[in-house]
């Protein structure tokens, strides 16, 4: 078995990982950006090396920096969790150079999988139909079009090489292709480094069913259960559920041999999900997650195994230690993922900040992953997922009640968070009988009631900032770099006292007048939330019309249209692609 771990990801992933890897008697190693300096999961490893920058691509996908901390670390084995790295067959070679073990399916296995076109391919040659679709990435907006004309609207552009909900789109009509297929390759390309996509059908009403395979490497692959995933926002998980509710015994059979199907035509080991669209009684290959899933936990209740265990023993060149026969579940369980978003009127907006109090919820059968305590900070740099809390009971009815009640027992301050949501969404009696679909929650589910969330009083300059001071160590004298809230006393002073720049600031100033909304207030446009524009979509000058897009903000790893308030022309742009802004600053002033 492994001595020393490496985990290449954050948040309450990289937290789940050290637990099983500790009660295995592994040393745990984090990585952490500077954003990420104090965060949860480096305060929880045995030691921990910092990565350079706050976004994703210069820290965490930062691959040169992240071998370098692999031969430093001297780590034996590493686990990239889920996103950033875990399904990049380059990145997984590339460790495997080191001389140390990638917790995962073999690079070749990544390739065909990690990319929905090959995979699509792969899923067909081993008998396993898909959603009607493309085969090649998408070259030219026109051929949107003709998909469209030819299966019929509305088409979903997918990313190649992600997951997640993260750069998928959906085209009603060929006028607005090239717009959309734009904005899905920006998102593909922040979240995965790459903005490859391809085409679906888009169905009309289905379920999102999902297979848990495993598999070692002496070529025995058994599937563990499925999981409902059908309760989405923006294409991205809200709830999930194991076993699936109203889902025939035998179509369970037939989709789990099918997962299996998929998972040894590209010589497959380690944890892995195959995904599947079900609607009328049939159901249609997805795509394969070359990784484990957010929502394993639910799995590991219903069966009673260790997921992250069992890929560290594959890992290590152990055998499966159970058959296919051999495998029980038992029970209902549900996952509910507690995000930092406003759900007021279903708008679902990202929420960045500081926690100021989190009450998890406790009793039987209740579990609670977290990448966040009070006193942490939610960074507009990263997904926006705070913990996720599961339950487990003997029937779904108890579960959805134990879920309800330990919602009522969370307590999150500091940031508004998806739960009003989630509540309306287990008490709705169409999920309660299980007639939902991947399209309920925006399409049927009514969420105007729910008020938007309470300013929060945010204190500036809590971020950790580098101090060199002078030490003396075992005699030695050193100067060493510290990191505190706000740099040294006399800097928090200045900070506290002087006024803000004249210059031209990447950073835009905040404007405490303005009212944090997304089509804004009269003719003062601002952002309900921190993030970075992308793009500007209006020039000084120019007339707009009410609800007219203005710019698209990137926050969370999500984008989001900012829009005008009421018709006028555009007298004042205060901002610029690639600047930084806060909830309530102001981007644009229309008269």
């Amino acid at each position: 078995m492994f001595k020393r771990l490496l985990i290449t990801n954050r948040g309450e992933i990289a937290v789940r990982i050290m637990r099983s890897a500790k009660e295995m008697g592994i040393t745990t190693i984090a990585v952490y950006s500077e954003a990420d300096r104090n965060a949860m999961h480096v305060r929880q490893a045995d030691e921990a090396f910092a990565l350079p920058g706050k976004t994703v691509r210069e820290s965490y996908l930062n691959t040169e920096k992240i071998i370098e901390i692999v031969t430093a670390s001297e780590a034996d084995a590493v686990h990239p969790g889920y996103g950033f790295f875990s399904e990049n067959a380059d990145f997984a070679a590339a460790i495997a150079k080191t001389g140390s073990v990638f917790v995962g399916p073999p690079p070749a296995a990544i390739t065909t999988m990690g990319d929905k076109i090959s995979s699509r391919i792969a899923a067909e040659q081993a008998g396993v139909a898909g959603v009607p679709g493309t085969t090649t990435a998408i070259a030219d907006p026109s051929e949107i079009a003709r998909f469209g004309e030819v299966h019929g609207w509305p088409v979903a552009i997918k990313a190649a090489y992600g997951g997640g909900g993260r750069g998928m789109r959906v085209v009603n009509n060929p006028e607005s292709a090239e717009e959309i297929l734009a904005s899905a390759q920006r998102e593909a390309l922040a979240a995965f480094g790459r903005d490859e996509c391809y085409l679906e059908r888009y169905l009309t009403w289905p379920r999102h069913v999902e297979m848990q395979i495993v598999g070692d490497m002496f070529g025995n692959v058994v599937w563990l259960g499925e999981r409902d995933c059908s309760t989405q926002r923006r294409h991205q998980k809200l709830i999930e559920e194991s076993p699936a509710p109203n889902f025939p015994d035998g179509i369970r059979q037939q989709m789990g041999e099918a997962a299996v199907k998929v998972a040894k035509a590209c010589g497959y080991f380690n944890a892995g999900t195959v995904e599947f669209l079900y609607q009328d009684n049939d159901f249609y290959f997805l795509e394969m997650n070359t990784r484990l899933q957010v929502e394993h936990p639910i799995t590991e209740m219903v069966t009673g195994l260790d997921l992250v265990e069992l890929q560290l023993r594959v890992a290590a060149g152990e055998p499966l230690p159970f058959s296919q026969e051999e495998i029980e579940r038992r029970g209902h369980a549900i996952e509910i993922r507690l995000n930092a978003e406003d759900p007021a009127g279903g708008k679902f907006l990202p929420a960045p900040g500081p926690i100021s109090r989190f009450d998890r919820p406790d009793g039987p059968g209740v579990r609670t992953d977290a990448g966040y305590e009070a006193g942490d900070e939610v960074s507009q740099y990263y997904d926006n997922l705070i913990a996720k809390l599961a339950v487990f009971a003997p029937t779904r009815e108890a579960a959805i009640q134990k879920a309800l009640r330990a919602l009522s027992e969370t307590r999150i301050e500091g940031v508004p968070t998806t739960i009003p949501a989630d509540i309306a969404i287990l008490s709705h009696s169409d999920f309660q009988n299980a007639t939902h679909s991947t399209k309920w929650v925006e399409d049927r589910l009514d969420l105007s009631g729910l008020p938007p969330a309470a300013p929060q009083p945010h204190e500036s300059g809590g971020e950790l900032e580098p101090t060199e001071v002078l030490a003396e160590v075992n005699g030695k004298r050193l100067q060493v770099k510290l990191f505190l809230p706000g740099g040294p006393p006399e800097v928090r002073a200045t900070k506290r006292t002087s006024s803000p720049s004249t210059g031209a600031p990447q950073v835009v100033r905040r404007q405490q007048a303005a009212a944090a909304s997304a089509a804004g207030s009269g003719g003062i446009v601002t952002v309900p939330m921190q993030g970075t524009v992308v793009k500007v979509l209006v020039t000084v000058g120019q007339r707009v019309e009410a609800s007219d897009p203005v710019v698209v903000l990137e926050a969370m790893k999500m984008e989001n249209s900012i829009l005008a308030g009421h018709a006028g022309v555009v007298t004042e742009l205060r901002i610029q692609a690639g600047a930084t802004v806060g909830t309530g600053d102001v981007v644009a002033v229309i008269e």
